[in-house]
């Protein structure tokens, strides 16, 4: 089986030596699913049950194509990669599902060369973010872990990762430099739809960071609904009829109909109108 690997940018590939890959492919191990468990740390504690029945019918109808990523404590195997593959395997009913066993704390040196090239290389800010995903899925590390080995601050690592969450073609912008990073950063609370959108305005109108986050507030904020100014003839009936019941009254036309209505705030003044009305309860 060959190990599928998250498309990754030229840049970031030029770093992964071959060599890890052919690695990967001889650690692969067929492992009973009821040895594995899931990492205590795991940072995803809620699977939405809809997708996870997606990838259990996958799983039933073609097998698990990428092997999970376990560590081996004694006798059993904890989950560093691939918790829902995993879990669709157990709802499936499969005794065994591919695995890759890593010695987390074993690293080689090229597998130490790897996470020490990524802070020297200049990468583009999607290519970095790719980069820390993949030492953090390869290693099961944190991000506050990838931030001490590259020399970066935790802040720094989240806010690149996020960029991961940006649609595919404001991720292209920012490889190919047409917007920056933080450009991409604004819009994450944005649907796709409207990344896009945004996208094409910020490089037509060379906007700024600062005004592409304006746009994104004002995008959020809720629309008042602004009533339209009421006939003068109806405002003043309202009027009349207000002081007539001493109640609100408000008329609602539409085109030659309407209705009329008037508030009261409890039984007592339900039948004081009523009574104005010259109404039997």
């Amino acid at each position: 089986m060959a190990v599928k690997r998250k498309a990754l940018g030229k840049g970031l590939s030029a770093l992964i030596p071959e060599d890890l890959e052919k690695e990967d492919s001889r650690r692969i191990e067929e492992i009973d699913t009821n040895l594995i468990c899931p990492n205590p740390n795991q940072p995803r504690k809620i699977f939405e049950q809809d997708k996870l029945d997606e990838l259990t019918e996958s799983i039933r109808k073609y097998g698990v194509i990428q092997p999970i990523i376990v560590r081996k404590d004694e006798d059993f195997y904890t989950i560093i990669a691939g918790e829902r593959r995993w879990r669709a395997c157990k709802n499936a009913n499969m005794k065994s599902i591919p695995c890759i066993v890593r010695d987390i704390e074993n690293k080689n040196a090229s597998e130490i060369a790897l996470i020490e090239n990524i802070q020297r290389e200049d990468l583009n800010p999607i290519d970095e973010a790719n980069a820390y995903e993949f030492v953090m899925e390869r290693y099961g590390i944190t991000q506050e872990e990838v931030s001490n080995i590259v020399g970066k601050s935790r802040v720094y690592v989240t806010n690149i990762m996020r960029l991961s969450n940006l649609d595919e073609y404001v991720k292209n912008k920012i490889i190919t430099n047409e917007i920056s990073a933080g450009h991409g950063r604004a819009m994450l609370s944005l649907p796709a739809d409207k990344q896009i959108a945004l996208t094409d305005i910020i490089i037509k109108e060379n906007l700024s960071v600062r005004e592409v986050e304006k746009l994104v507030r004002d995008t959020k904020k809720p629309r008042r609904r602004v009533a339209p100014e009421k006939d003068k003839y109806i405002a003043h009936v309202e009027e009349m009829l207000s002081e007539r019941f001493s109640s609100r009254v408000n008329i609602k036309k539409n085109k030659n109909k309407g209705k009329i209505e008037i508030e009261y705030i409890n039984n007592e003044d339900l039948n004081r109108i009523l009574d104005l009305l010259n109404l039997e309860e």
